[in-house]
């Protein structure tokens, strides 16, 4: 009885850290952002709109509503879903 409690521990264990480990995985050359007025919603891009005035623009505003200490634990953009996607798809079309 002790020794199959013991196996399902460490299965919940290795599940939690695959788990974990799945949602924090960002492709080379992406990074992840938060984006959402209400409900924020987790985003990959790439690092190359570290580049674009706009991006830039938006970086400047989480600097001044967060400062440094983002409550989603990575970049919080402070703009509606809507309108990231749209400046976004617009360097797509380029």
């Amino acid at each position: 009885m002790g020794l199959s409690l013991l196996s399902i521990i460490r299965r919940s264990i290795l599940t939690s850290k695959q788990s974990s480990m799945a949602s924090t995985n960002v492709p080379k050359g992406h990074f992840a952002v938060y984006v959402g007025e209400e409900q924020k919603r987790r985003l990959v891009v790439p690092i190359s709109y570290l580049n674009h005035q706009w991006f830039q623009d938006f970086l400047r505003c989480s600097e001044e509503k967060f400062g440094f200490t983002h409550p989603m634990g990575g970049i919080t953009i402070p703009c509606t879903e809507e309108a990231f996607t749209c400046h976004s798809s617009c360097l797509q079309s380029f």
